[in-house]
């Protein structure tokens, strides 16, 4: 069985989003700074960040994230021609489902995991979305990392990626630090 992985990218006070989002926004006002390092950078090593799909067997996702973000991804989901499984969380199922998509809506982090887990086999699986999903998975306990992708900002007001976690101590291991320019990236394992 594969890792179960979150990566994200967030400012430098802890912000994945940016203020004011809304449906032509999604990443708020000025937040698609947190993906510079992604889509506007000449460095090899950010580039051979986003190739990291090859081991990939299945994505997890939030319903915000995948109503934010089909209009981008269409029928074929995040990994575009790839076309992995998405396993979307939600008490619903929407009526205007990309025809041939991609998509499984699953009641539950638990009822996602599964599924992915039998859809990956020995691949990875990727927990893709915001700071409500990654929370409910931190919390079961459900990660064996998180990927974070520092840049260089200071949002002050957003959407934060850890709150709401409890009050009891989550312990990570650094198992890699790369600096660029345009971000920094850490990564984590998670102590279980």
């Amino acid at each position: 069985m594969g890792k179960v992985s979150f990566d994200i990218s967030m400012s430098l006070d802890g912000f994945i989003t940016a203020a004011n989002q809304r449906p032509e926004e999604p990443m708020g006002d000025g937040g698609e700074q947190l993906h510079q390092w992604a889509f506007n950078s000449d460095d090899e090593r950010n580039r051979k960040l986003l190739e990291g799909s090859a081991g990939l067997g299945a994505v997890v996702a939030g319903r915000r994230t995948y109503n934010d973000s089909v209009p981008w991804w269409g029928a074929d989901g995040p990994t575009g021609s790839a076309r992995i499984p998405v396993f979307v969380v939600s008490h619903t199922v929407p009526n205007d489902i990309p025809e041939g998509g991609v998509y499984t809506f699953v009641a539950g982090i638990e009822s996602a995991l599964v599924r992915a887990q039998e859809a990956a086999g020995d691949k990875d699986i990727s927990v893709m979305g915001g700071a409500n999903i990654a929370q409910q998975f931190i919390k079961a306990g459900l990660l064996d990392e998180i990927s974070i992708h520092l840049a260089p900002v200071l949002f002050c007001s957003g959407t934060r990626l850890f709150e709401h976690l409890g009050s009891e101590y989550i312990q990570l291991e650094t198992t890699e630090v790369m600096e660029t320019k345009e971000a920094t990236h850490l990564r984590f394992r998670v102590i279980k």
